[in-house]
C-alpha cells in the first residue's frame, strides 16, 4: 500500500514538471555555526545537498519585541541568490502558513525543478525563506501533552464533554508553556511580523518583495501596516478574511469546504482517476464517518484508532489542489474502509506542524465562544451549512481548542485601508476549500490599489499551476503592473 505522503510527493512531482511552486518535505540549515550579534544574520554555505549553491543563515530576535532584553529566539533562513546578479531586483520573501516551514516548501520548490519553470522570480530576485518564529527550523514549539486525546472532542454533545475540551485546552497550554516559556504567548500576527523587520534590516535591503500564502496574507498585511513604505510588492496567494467577526469566520469557511466537498464527489461521480467512482461518494464517505464514530478504525502507524470527527476533521485539507489531493482523498476513503485509516492521520501538507498551527490561532482569534450552550448554538449551524463535514474546519479547531486557553487573545485590528503598502497582486482561486473568493475581495479593499487575479477552479499554491497566474506575477514583481480589475485564470 502506498502511503499518502509518498503517494502525493510523487503525483505532485508527475503534474508539476513543466509548472510552478510553493508545497511540502524537509531540511535543515548548517548546523554548528556561531550566533551571529543580536541583529545580524549569520551566514554559511548550506550543507544539505538539495540546497547546493544556497547559504543557510540564523538570526537572533528578541521574544518579546516590548522587552528586547528579556530572552531570545532563534530564526533560520535559506537564501537562493538571483541567477541574474548583473540584474537583480531585490529579495522575495516567501511565507508558507501558519505552523508551516517555509524552508521546506522551498525545498519541495527544488525538487520539482522550481528553477526551470519560474521564470523572472528566480531570475532577478534572491528568494529567501524564513521558518517563523516557533515554527520548523527556527526555534521551535514543542508540547508533549497530546493535542487532542481520546476522550476528547471537538463537538461536545453535552456539559461534562464541554468541561473535559476545556480541562484538557488549559493542561495542554500549561504544558506548552512549561516546555517553552514565553515563546507560546508571543508567536501572535504583530510578534512575527516585527521578526521580519529584524529579517529585512538584518538582509540590508531597502524594501522587501513579500510572497504569502493563506494565514502569511494576514502577515503580510500586518507587517505592511507597522512598516508603511518597507514593501516593494505583495503577491497573497489564497488571502484570509479577518474582518468578520470569528463566528462568522467560521460559518463562511464551513460553507466553502462544503462546497469543495461538493465539487470533489461531482469529481469523483465523473472521473475513473476517483477510487470512489462509480458509487455515490457522499454516500460512502457519509456512512465511513458514522462507522468510525460508533467504532473508531485501526491505523498502522501507532496513532489512536480515528472517529468519524476525526475524519471529518482531516478532510478539509485534502480538498485542497484537486489534481493531487482528490485522488488521495478518495483512496484514504477506500483504505479507511476496509479498516485502516491511518491516511487520515496525516497532513497533505507535511511543511505543518498541528501544535505550531494551533498556538498562534488562539493568540490572533477573538474567543467569542465562551459557554456549551454558545458553542452548541454555533454548532447546530454549522450543521446545516455544512451536512458532510458537519463544520469540522480550521477555524472551528482554533475557537474549540482554545476555549480555557490561558493566554490572552490579541488580534490585530483589521479592516481599515493600511496606508504604506504597496498595492497588491492577490490570487484567488473562485472555489478553495480554505478560503471563500469573497476574502480576496477583502483583503483588496484593505491594501488600496490591490488587484484580485481569480482562478478557475479548487486549488491554492496557484503559481503552481497556472501560467497564466505565473505570467502575471512575474509581470508584478519585475514591473509593478498589476492585471486589470475582474481578470480570471482558466488554464
Amino acid at each position: 500500500m502506498i502511503r499518502l505522503r509518498t503517494y502525493i510527493r510523487s503525483t505532485l512531482s508527475a503534474a508539476l514538471a513543466t509548472a510552478a511552486l510553493a508545497t511540502p518535505a524537509v531540511a535543515a540549515p548548517a548546523q554548528g555555526q556561531p550566533a551571529a550579534p543580536a541583529g545580524r544574520i549569520s551566514w554559511s554555505a548550506c550543507t544539505d545537498e538539495e540546497f547546493a549553491g544556497m547559504q543557510c543563515g540564523t538570526l537572533r530576535v528578541p521574544v518579546d519585541h516590548a522587552r528586547p532584553r528579556a530572552g531570545s529566539l532563534t530564526l533560520a533562513l535559506v537564501r537562493r541568490p538571483a541567477d541574474d546578479r548583473a540584474h537583480r531586483r531585490g529579495t522575495l520573501l516567501l511565507n508558507d502558513g501558519a505552523g508551516g516551514s517555509s524552508i521546506e516548501q522551498l525545498r519541495l520548490a527544488m525538487r520539482i525543478g522550481f528553477p526551470s519553470f519560474a521564470g523572472a522570480m528566480s531570475r532577478d530576485f534572491d528568494l529567501v525563506a524564513v521558518d517563523p518564529r516557533g515554527v520548523g527550523h527556527s526555534t521551535p514549539i514543542r508540547c508533549t501533552t497530546p493535542l487532542k486525546p481520546a476522550g476528547v472532542t471537538h463537538f461536545p454533545q453535552n456539559q461534562e464533554q464541554f468541561d473535559t475540551l476545556v480541562a484538557h485546552n488549559r493542561a495542554f497550554a500549561a504544558d506548552c508553556l512549561r516546555s517553552n516559556g514565553p515563546l507560546v504567548a508571543h508567536t501572535d500576527l504583530a510578534g512575527t511580523a516585527r521578526d521580519f523587520e529584524a529579517v529585512r534590516v538584518g538582509l540590508g535591503e531597502k524594501q522587501l518583495n513579500w510572497y504569502g500564502i493563506h494565514y502569511s496574507t494576514l502577515l503580510g498585511r500586518t507587517y505592511a501596516d507597522l512598516y508603511p513604505g518597507r514593501l516593494r510588492t505583495m503577491v497573497l496567494d489564497t488571502a484570509l478574511d479577518d474582518t468578520l467577526p470569528p463566528t462568522e469566520r467560521i460559518r463562511r469557511e464551513a460553507a466553502t469546504a462544503e462546497e469543495a466537498f461538493d465539487r470533489f464527489t461531482a469529481w469523483c461521480a465523473a472521473s475513473t482517476d476517483c477510487a470512489l467512482n462509480g458509487k455515490d461518494a457522499a454516500a460512502e464517505y457519509d456512512a465511513l464517518v458514522a462507522r468510525a464514530d460508533r467504532t473508531p478504525i485501526p491505523t498502522t502507524d501507532g496513532s489512536r484508532p480515528l472517529t468519524g470527527e476525526d475524519i471529518r476533521a482531516a478532510t478539509q485539507d485534502y480538498l485542497t489542489l484537486s489534481g493531487v489531493t482528490w485522488p488521495a482523498l478518495a483512496q484514504a476513503v477506500v483504505e479507511a474502509q476496509a479498516g485502516d485509516a491511518t491516511d487520515f492521520t496525516y497532513e497533505p501538507d507535511d511543511t505543518l506542524d498541528p501544535v505550531q498551527v494551533h498556538i498562534p490561532a488562539c493568540l490572533d482569534t477573538a474567543r467569542p465562544v465562551t459557554t456549551f450552550d454558545q458553542l452548541t448554538r454555533l454548532r447546530n449551524d454549522l450543521a446545516r451549512i455544512s451536512p458532510h463535514l458537519g463544520g469540522a474546519v480550521r477555524s472551528w479547531t482554533a475557537l474549540t481548542g482554545c476555549l480555557g486557553w490561558p493566554v490572552p487573545a490579541r488580534p490585530v485590528a483589521a479592516g481599515a485601508p493600511v496606508h504604506g503598502a504597496p498595492p497588491a497582486l492577490i490570487l484567488q482561486s473562485t472555489h478553495q476549500a480554505l478560503a471563500p473568493h469573497s476574502a480576496g475581495f477583502a483583503m483588496a479593499a484593505q491594501l488600496p490599489g490591490s488587484v484580485v487575479l481569480s482562478r478557475e477552479g479548487d486549488d491554492y499554491s496557484m503559481f503552481l499551476l497556472s501560467q497564466c497566474v505565473r505570467e502575471a506575477t512575474n509581470r508584478y514583481l519585475t514591473t509593478r503592473a498589476l492585471p486589470a480589475p475582474g481578470t480570471t485564470c482558466t488554464d
